[in-house]
């Protein structure tokens, strides 16, 4: 089998998921680059599931993200210990081991380290195998050297979900990685609602401007991660008006190769089939190609970045048939998101703007000045599906009702909220927590004003109330139809769905403007002065309510507006979900 050796200096250029600033320089034409996924990364999912031998350092090692540390010294009762796959020695055949990929792709090269193995490293030759109904060759048997990288790539393979790598005759390997394309998986149901951006889809972090301390192609990859190491962070910058940026090519249709099916005959190299989710229909390999989607929501997830995450954010849009549109100039990329502030240590919801009835294929993720994200999740559907997200047959506009978060809402007014962890507070270097109550409570301080702007005579006073209220009526499939909106024109309230719109040029609800959230038992809202807002509305069971309100009392105007929309077109449809 044909293969090329690849300097280490061209890692970059080669095997990159983006096409950053220190990589552009190394390819010609820059655009011609093919953004690579880890395939065989276990933040993908990737895994040991069969070793021949693995006497003096355990196999699951080779998968691991982080570079092989050097243990030099240090001493088990098998021996010294290695990060990495160490076999016996006196093998008269070789070693042998099973990995299972994150996801089925198409594998494109090989990155294989033997830091810190010298002497015991795999000596020269190895040989690597993929599989679909049978083992395939891949990389014909190579020579390796002590403590190095070695770096190959391959004729792109079809698809493939495992790969076996064979040691000759034994020795270690500090690293294993497999390179490639994924195969991307999406709902059949071309209505369905999806993260557009998820690697899985076939989403590539095509550039990014800085990845100081973490990858960028780490923003799409499943679940939140474990530490601030498996994000995207920039370095600090000194600049005023600085800003960071992303960009994520979303999911790819495919031209398919014949399908491939993943069964395989149980026996001692091969003990368990490939998972469920890979049994049930046939892989087929893509040939990449731009897929436009229509958006809906964003997540900004900024898990583990307490002290480090963006003061700000916004997202753009594009519709472009280039893998990384660097050079198309800002005016023409669609603002989604305005910028808005970010929280520590927490999954941000939103719903985009300027997204109804146009398929994009890019989104541009900008940070304000720097600093960490985790995750970006992009919900929307397949553009294929002809018809944007929302457009069934139902009258009115669809909106969705995302989680409660304090910076979604903040146009709106303030969330009243706990949190577990004290760094994760909105804001930390302004909101002040202390310890109370002799150290058995924590204090998180003025959380919301208490705001009255009643005329001196009006006779308003502030006092607690309690409002016991019945579930509202959910429709099948989890729609209910938002028919009035009221405001308290004098006075911010307090009150579990919450539907707020500003105020428009008219004095009236700027239906445009409108957002659905759902809060939980631990969250309280204060609306702001002026917005308007539905009633209380209690989702699944009977709840009671606690309001902190300033009000004349006897019904009237200055207490409370309500405005009946017109539902002439139809009604704006809150999308629920089925449980809470």
């Amino acid at each position: 089998m044909s293969y090329s050796t690849v300097p280490l200096e061209d890692f970059k250029s080669v095997f990159s998921t983006a096409i950053g600033t220190p990589v552009v320089s190394l390819i010609t034409p820059p655009l011609l680059i093919t953004p690579n996924q880890e395939l065989s990364s276990v933040a993908l999912g990737g895994r040991v599931v069969a070793v021949s031998d693995d006497f003096f350092a355990e196999a699951f090692h080779l998968l691991l993200v982080e570079p092989a540390p050097s243990l030099k010294g240090q001493f088990g009762p098998k021996g010294a210990l290695f990060s990495g796959w160490e076999s016996r020695r006196h093998n008269p055949t070789y070693d042998w081991c099973i990995i299972e990929l994150g996801t089925t792709g198409s594998i494109t090269g090989f990155d294989i380290d033997t830091s810190h193995f010298n002497g015991n490293e795999a000596p020269r030759l190895l040989s690597i195998s993929s599989t679909r109904l049978m083992w395939e060759e891949l990389l014909s048997k190579v020579n390796l050297g002590p403590s190095s990288r070695h770096l190959f790539t391959v004729p792109a393979s079809k698809g493939a979900n495992y790969v076996k790598l064979n040691m000759y005759p034994d020795g270690g390997i500090a690293r294993f990685r497999v390179y490639g394309l994924v195969a991307p998986v999406f709902p059949t149901d071309p209505s369905a609602v999806f993260d557009l951006a998820h690697v899985f889809c076939g989403g590539r972090v095509v550039f990014t401007s800085d990845q100081h301390f973490g990858e960028g192609s780490n923003l799409i990859l499943p679940g939140r991660g474990k530490d601030m190491g498996d994000g995207w962070e920039t370095k600090r910058s000194r600049a005023p008006g600085h800003m960071d940026w992303a960009i994520i090519k979303l999911w790819v249709t495919s031209a398919f190769f014949p399908p491939c099916h993943p069964r395989v005959t149980l026996n001692s190299h091969f003990p368990r089939l490939p998972p469920r989710s890979l049994r049930t229909a046939p892989h087929r390999l893509p040939i990449a190609s731009c897929a436009p989607g229509f958006l809906a929501q964003a997540e900004i997830d900024t898990a583990h970045f307490k002290g480090n995450f963006p003061e700000s954010c916004e997202l753009h849009a594009l519709h472009s048939d280039t893998l990384a549109p660097t050079d198309v100039p800002d005016d023409a990329w669609t603002p989604i998101l305005p910028r808005t502030k970010l929280g520590p240590h927490r999954q941000h919801f939103f719903q985009l703007e300027n997204v109804n009835g146009t398929p994009y294929t890019h989104v541009k993720l900008t940070i304000y000045p720097d600093g960490g994200v985790k995750r970006v999740r992009l919900r929307g559907m397949r553009a294929d599906a002809g018809a944007a997200v929302g457009a069934v047959d139902a009258p009115g506009p669809a909106l969705s009702a995302l989680p409660l978060t304090p910076e979604a809402f903040a146009p709106f007014g303030h969330v009243v909220q706990a949190y577990a962890d004290v760094h994760a507070v909105p804001s930390p270097r302004t909101v002040r927590v202390t310890g109370a109550n002799q150290g058995t409570a924590t204090k998180f301080h003025k959380l919301a004003p208490v705001e009255a702007s009643y005329p001196a005579d009006a006779g308003a006073g502030a006092a607690l109330s309690i409002y016991r209220c019945k579930p509202i009526d959910v429709a099948p499939g989890g729609e209910w139809p938002v028919k009035l909106l009221e405001r308290h024109p004098c006075t911010n309230q307090a009150f579990y769905l919450v539907i707020v719109a500003k105020n428009g040029a008219d004095d009236k609800p700027d239906l445009g403007s409108m957002r659905a959230f759902i809060a939980s038992a631990g969250q309280g809202i204060v609306y702001s002065t002026g917005i308007w807002h539905h009633p209380m509305a209690a989702l699944y069971k009977t709840m009671d309510f606690t309001c902190v309100e300033t009000q004349i009392g006897n019904g009237d105007p200055l207490d409370c507006e309500i405005v009946d929309l017109d539902g002439s077109t139809g009604y704006y449809r809150v999308q629920l979900p089925v449980q809470i």
